[in-house]
């Protein structure tokens, strides 16, 4: 079995649920993500949503967690994960500076 790593990066806008990455039609390993935030203090939220669905509440795996001015988010994923193909990685950040990054195995 042959693997393509990629990665995926956004800074969305302001209070702008926005897509992070959605998966291909073959698995993935989510191996890590990142949150960084380039301005004033603030809070973010990181969803996934089986097939691309819209987000619900049981969705989401943090919810308008604080994060420091100018700094990296402590909440950084590092445990890898798995998605189905159609599955979306979601991001939402209370102000226009922060970025999110996701690095991936898809196989």
């Amino acid at each position: 079995m042959t693997y393509a790593y990629t990665y995926a990066q956004v800074s969305p806008a302001a209070t702008t649920e926005t897509t992070l990455y959605t998966a291909p039609s073959t698995t993935s390993k989510v191996l890590t993500m990142t949150v960084c935030n380039r301005g004033v203090a603030g809070s973010f939220r990181i969803s996934r949503s089986a097939g691309g669905g819209v987000t619900d509440n049981k969705n989401y795996w943090f919810y308008d967690t604080p994060i420091l001015a100018s700094g990296t988010s402590p909440y950084i994923i590092t445990t890898p994960f798995f998605l189905s193909g159609g599955d979306a990685v979601r991001v939402y950040a209370s102000h226009a500076n922060m970025s999110f990054q996701l690095d991936a195995q898809e196989s």
